[in-house]
Order: C-alpha cells, then structure tokens, then sequence
C-alpha cells in the first residue's frame, strides 16, 4: 500500500501503479454501501483523475472535498464502505491517497476483500447524491445481514471437529463448536487447575499473568478456507475464564492428521503454526470478537490450534470466513 500525503518531487512510487486499477469508476466499480457520507460522498474514492483542491469552494455541508469525508464521529464504532470491483482479479496493491485532508485524514485504514458470487451481492438502495447523509437503518440491515452469512468454518454444524487436546477434565473442547449461545459452564470447555502455578501470581509487562503451562485444542475446519473474523466466547466462565488465549493455523493432509493424532499431537516434529491472533487477554463472561484488522494472516487454513493459559474454559468459538480451495502445493 502507499499514501500519498504530499506531493514530492523525485518520489519513488510502487511498481504495481502501472496494473489495471479493477476498483476505478471508468471500469464500473462501484461503491454499494457507506457508512456516513456527510461532507463528500465515498464514491469519490474511485475516480480515475487524481484529486482537485478548492480553496474557495464550500457546499451547504461544509468545505468541498474531492474525496470521502465522513462528519467527526461521535458514536461507537468506525466508518467503513464496500466497493464492487468493476473487474475481478488478483489484487497486488494498495493506494490510500489522503491529499489536501492536512488536519482531518483518517489515521488509519484497514481493507477486506472478499470473492462474492452476484447471489450473494446485497440488493442495496441506489445510493443517488449522498453528500449530508448516513446510512439509514435499511442499509445497515442489510448489510449486517450479508456479514452475518460469513461461514463459521469450524461450526459443528458445518463439518467442524476437534482432532486433539491437552486435557478434558471438567468439559470436551469439541463442546464449543456446538449451535448457539452456550447454555451453562457444563456447555464449553473447561480444563482442570494448573497445578504448576506459583504460591503469589505477578504480571509481565503486556498485563499477562507470568504463570509456566498453557491448555490447548486443536480443530479441523469443516473446509479449508481463509477465516475473516473471530469470537472467542467466555459466557457464564466468571471466576475460571483464562488469563489469554492465542489462536493459530496450519494446513494439514489426512494422512499428516492421523499420524499426528496417533502420537497425540506430541511428535517432535509438529506442524508448522501460523499465528492468527497472538496472546490476548480476555475477560470473564465476555464474548471477544476479532476482524481483519487483528487477525496477522488471511490466508487458506485447514486446521486451527486454540491455546489458552494458564487454564480455565471458553464455551464457543466462531470461526467466519471464506470457504477456498487449498492452493496447489505443486507449483
């Protein structure tokens, strides 16, 4: 990605500025829903010539912009838009252009894609002249509805397994991929007291209890796929909840699971972890959720590995994302 904030002479830009640009307004991208519009509409992200300025050019909502300005914020939550793509591709490159926005640009971005089928593209309002508005309650409907059918890859329902454990004591970790809310501690994953901890407990410098030994489960997807966003859930875990979880990623085969299974996942040799989420600390009887912007790799996984230290229970885990094929390892 690259930002441009000024104009300097002899700066050196990506090479990727020379692709197709598949998002632009001249190849019909389009944007389909924002957030708030309030001095200068999304669509301006899209257009094919680079941004004008105009000192003396206001409009009944404020200073003219050539670009998306959303009004000073002052409720929970953040702005965000999703664009259609005039053309589908692989995207190499990022421009995040904040020229002329001195004193009001946005500190900081994050982007999602996904690859929708035209069924699954929300039939949204016409979005018309939008400068001086938000979105109304039937866009936001609609929209939640379309990020609420992200597929739980690791749902019980949908496929999801748990293929190894490090202890059960008072509840199996395959409980927390049932349906629904969990209806009782006896509904999670709870592991017996870790008896190595020491007599008077201390925190490191991140606010993580300084205690030796971690739990820990691991789950296969239902399908492979890139998993987008995260709900670790502690509900009715009120005194037992643990310190920090950490969740992590790999790809396995069938005939790598069994042998690992067959060992009791303590080869010497253990699968290569990627690290979604790194050590978290959670709260007790609290559902945490987790999007792009936490989670370190959006790439294809067929197995998750759930740690948490130093012992304690969660009662379920989501899993959203993108079912895909697993890339052939061939190439």
């Amino acid at each position: 990605m690259t930002a441009h904030l000024s104009e300097k002479k002899g700066n050196v830009l990506p090479d990727f500025l020379h692709l197709n640009d598949l998002g632009c307004e001249s190849v019909g991208g389009k944007v389909l829903f924002a957030t708030d519009d309030f001095f200068a509409p999304a669509e301006n992200l899209l257009k094919k010539q680079r941004p004008a300025y105009h000192a003396d050019l206001f409009t009944e909502f404020g200073k003219w912009r050539d670009g998306w300005e959303t009004r000073r914020k002052r409720i929970p939550g953040h702005d965000w838009c999703i664009i259609q793509l005039g053309v589908p591709g692989t995207i190499y490159g990022f421009e995040a252009d904040t020229s002329y926005f001195a004193g009001n640009c946005a500190p900081q971005i994050s982007i999602q894609a996904a690859c929708l089928k035209p069924e699954e593209v929300p039939a949204l309002p016409a979005r018309g002249n939008r400068i001086g508005t938000a979105a109304s309650d039937e866009e936001l409907r609609i929209v939640k509805e379309l990020l609420n059918h992200l597929s739980d890859l690791v749902a019980m329902v949908n496929g999801g397994v748990c293929v190894g454990y490090s202890d059960a004591q008072l509840g199996h970790p395959g409980n927390i991929l049932g349906p629904g809310r969990a209806k009782s501690m006896k509904d999670g994953w709870e592991t017996s007291r870790n008896l190595q901890r020491p007599p008077i407990l201390k925190l490191g410098d991140k606010g993580i209890l300084l205690v030796p030994g971690s739990e820990w489960a691991i789950f296969r997807l239902g399908h492979s796929g890139v998993i987008t966003h995260i709900e670790i859930d502690t509900s009715h875990f009120k005194g037992n909840f643990p310190d920090t979880f950490k969740l992590e990623a790999c790809i396995l085969s069938t005939e790598e699971e069994n042998e690992y299974n067959a060992q009791k996942w303590t080869l010497k040799q253990s699968p290569k972890w990627n690290t979604l989420v790194p050590a978290t600390k959670l709260k007790p009887h609290t559902r945490h959720f987790f999007d792009g912007t936490a989670i370190k790799m959006l790439d294809v996984f067929t197995h998750v590995k759930l740690t948490f230290a130093p012992d304690g229970g969660v009662s379920r885990m989501r899993l959203w994302g993108f079912p895909r094929a697993l890339p052939d390892m061939r190439k």
